[in-house]
């Protein structure tokens, strides 16, 4: 595809050419593990990084290749991975950047997972984290020692949807030639686009909106063309936590309706907001895209609307939330987010049960937080069933 079709194209197009697939409209499974050569020259060729062609599908597949330049497209990025697994393409990220003896400083909020990756770093190879709330230039540049080697974010923060204002990061970085990498799950490259704000590499759970449909578990990294070749060659390739070629379809089927389904639970979602925001059982509700969140300003410079994640406080402690949550009717009880079906969670039992109390408290996730994903429901009947339970 050419450099001036718009996003919503670029999501059912790009790195697909039919011509080159006997002009099947869908893209098609190359289901194998292994390819073939012609001749044992041909192999050593293969080998020898001079003849591009496929090997096994540990080290590349067609179906997966797909997938890689579409998502490397939608976030203007040179190239693309795919993952197995969110996780496996956070450790090979990491994995990859850093070495024993490193500091790797992180968005004070992260997935609790993430959060278990970056102790067993520490515990095994001595490779140090500081989780700061990141909010000033000061504050960073105070953080940052002679061996921080990457500034680690998610934004937003998963559960308390904080922001991180990226611009901000990246003019401390680049002082220090520090690479910044992003979790951009939350957001997609439909609403926010790290590598445009000068970030280095950007990450996804692409089990989450970008497959869309709770079928599939992956991950997807994008950013320069020496960056993912650097990844590829090492962590993905060594310790092989690779995407397999129908996962891949899946994904490639669910990125051709992305900008619709992300309007959508967007636009619910701001509904949800406003009658949570009244209701007397609510303490405080989560959400950049109210103004008088502490991220409004950051959301309208960064982001094209705030996603469709929420996160409230109950009036209460753990009891009442679980209470309130097995009220539910429709709403399913499950860790995930961005499906079709609108799910809820309690991180400090369920996402971030891994994470120390205390570090959970200083993260700003209580015993009494919600975290709920919208789905595409109509939003009335969404609402409706949190009413219901809320008032039971």
């Amino acid at each position: 595809m050419t450099d001036n079709h718009r996003f919503e194209t670029r999501t059912i197009h790009d790195g697909y050419e039919d011509k080159s697939h006997h002009n099947s409209l869908a893209a098609p499974i190359y289901q194998t593990s292994t390819f073939t050569f012609e001749t044992a020259e041909a192999g050593e060729r293969r080998f020898a990084g001079e003849d591009p062609g496929y090997i096994y599908s540990r080290l590349g597949n067609p179906t997966v290749r797909m997938l890689e330049e579409r998502i490397a497209s939608l976030e203007n990025a040179e190239a693309g991975l795919a993952f197995g697994s969110g996780m496996a393409a956070v450790s090979a990220v990491l994995l990859n950047l850093v070495k024993s003896g490193d500091h790797i400083l992180c968005s004070e909020g992260v997935y609790g997972c993430t959060f278990g990756l970056l102790k067993m770093l520490e515990g095994k190879f001595s490779i140090d984290h500081d989780l700061l709330p990141l909010d000033s230039v000061e504050q960073i540049r105070s953080a940052i020692r002679p061996t921080t080697t990457v500034i680690y974010i998610e934004t937003p923060i998963n559960p308390t949807l904080k922001l991180i204002d990226l611009e901000m990061i990246v003019s401390v970085a680049k002082e220090y030639g520090i690479q910044v990498v992003v979790d951009n799950t939350f957001s997609t490259p439909y609403l926010q686009r790290p590598l445009e704000f000068g970030c280095d590499i950007v990450l996804h759970s692409a089990t989450k909106y970008i497959g869309g449909h709770g079928d599939v578990v992956a991950g997807l990294v994008a950013g320069s063309k020496d960056a993912m070749t650097s990844i590829a060659k090492s962590t993905q390739k060594d310790i092989g936590g690779i995407l397999s070629p129908f996962d891949a379809w899946l994904l490639l089927r669910g990125l051709k309706t992305l900008p619709l389904r992300m309007d959508r639970h967007c636009a619910n979602a701001r509904s949800i907001v406003e009658n949570l925001s009244s209701h007397p059982r609510v303490k405080k509700v989560m959400y950049p895209g109210t103004e008088t969140s502490p991220s409004y300003a950051i959301a309208k410079k960064q982001m094209k609307y705030p996603g469709g994640l929420i996160s409230f406080e109950l009036d209460g402690g753990k009891q009442e939330a679980q209470e309130f949550m097995n009220k539910l009717k429709m709403i399913k009880i499950a860790v995930s987010l961005g499906d079709a079906e609108t799910l809820i969670q309690h991180p400090s039992t369920m996402t971030h049960a891994v994470v120390p109390e205390g570090e959970r408290r200083r993260m700003g996730i209580s015993d009494s937080l919600i975290r709920l994903s919208i789905g595409l429901e109509a939003w009335e009947d969404i609402w409706e069933d949190v009413l219901q339970a809320l008032e039971a």
